[in-house]
């Protein structure tokens, strides 16, 4: 029996596998997540996806299916995750009252047979008119932390979003429902 193995620290992506019922491990990887303006936001995402899920597979034996994934936040540029309060604010008032894409690509290698596949996902998100006040109580709130985009769907900035076009769970960080048919149809693995 494959053991799937989540190759990712996010607790986000860990409790949609886990909310799935999913049988699995997580093992982070250690790779720098250094965007380069050079390559597209798909491009960027599958190629950090790639690089987690084998640096991961590198370190294991056996039958195992190891996920990677990585998300950004486009609106102009690249957005990943900020730096720090000031970049926080910063993306926040770029995404204030504009639709933005969040791209999430995911990669899985089977350990065994050296098999891999990569893909991404691309949602539209609306926000409405940000108030700086708003932004600021965010801020403080810390949810922002680690977050690409400076923000969680899920939490406070739920506040934020007018209406979404696309899969809600890939802006979470992990497209579930592109992720369960590929490994159902590339790797004979079924989530339910």
């Amino acid at each position: 029996m494959k053991t799937i193995v989540l190759a990712s620290n996010s607790s986000r992506r860990k409790e949609i596998l886990e909310s799935l019922g999913v049988d699995f491990r997580v093992i982070g990887s250690n790779i720098e997540e250094e965007i380069s303006g050079q390559l597209s936001p798909v491009k960027v995402v599958e190629r950090f996806a790639y690089l987690k899920a084998k640096n991961v597979s590198d370190k294991l034996n056996g039958h195992y299916i190891v996920i990677g994934a990585d998300t950004v936040v486009e609106c102009d540029e690249i957005l990943g995750k900020p730096r720090d309060e000031c970049d926080a604010y910063g993306m926040l008032k770029l995404l204030s009252g504009r639709v933005h894409r969040v791209i999430t690509g995911f990669a899985i290698i089977d350990c065994l047979t050296g098999q891999r596949f990569v893909d991404y996902e691309s949602t539209k998100v609306y926000f409405k008119e940000l108030q700086d006040e708003e932004i600021q109580r965010y801020i403080v709130s810390g949810e922002y932390i680690d977050k690409a985009g400076a923000y969680a769907i899920q939490g406070k900035a739920s506040l934020f979003i007018e209406r979404i076009e696309g899969d809600y769970f890939n802006v979470v960080g992990l497209p579930v429902f592109k992720l369960g048919l590929a490994l159902h149809n590339n790797f004979d693995i079924s989530l339910l």
